[in-house]
């Protein structure tokens, strides 16, 4: 006797990553982030969820979406990152929020980086543009 799963294949169903990331994601578009992708990480990384990965034109636009999303993410999901890297010079700003990592570039250093490509085999999560007034 033969079983059939009724599960939908992989590649057809979404990953399963924390609303705290796609509320970051929200928040750097709201701010004009560009390219903001969210990356399922789970079954690649075992240490974290998901990395939500954005840029901006200059540095005082990283600092920005950094602020926002940290606001943001604090307002509904009541809590902060564990920790925020790269400030000070605002070209890379990493936030860890343990369950999913925040990336925010200026446009050079993301090019540089290139994580989207490092990560190709990540799913990418649709997370839907935040609505503006």
């Amino acid at each position: 006797m033969t079983t059939t799963s009724t599960a939908p294949p992989l590649a057809a169903r979404t990953p399963d990553v924390p609303p705290g990331c796609l509320v970051a994601a929200r928040m750097a578009d709201v701010k004009s982030g560009e390219d903001t992708v969210v990356l399922a990480m789970g079954d690649l990384l075992g240490v974290t969820d998901a990395f939500v990965v954005t840029s901006g034109r200059n540095t005082r636009q990283v600092r920005t979406i950094v602020e926002q999303v940290e606001q943001q993410v604090r307002a509904t999901e009541g809590r902060g990152p564990d920790r925020v890297e790269g400030l000070a010079d605002a070209t890379w700003v990493l936030m860890d929020y343990g369950d999913f990592l925040v990336h925010v570039f200026l446009d050079e250093a993301r090019a540089f980086y290139d994580l989207e490509h490092l990560w190709s085999d990540a799913p990418r999560v649709a997370w839907g543009p935040a609505r503006r007034p």
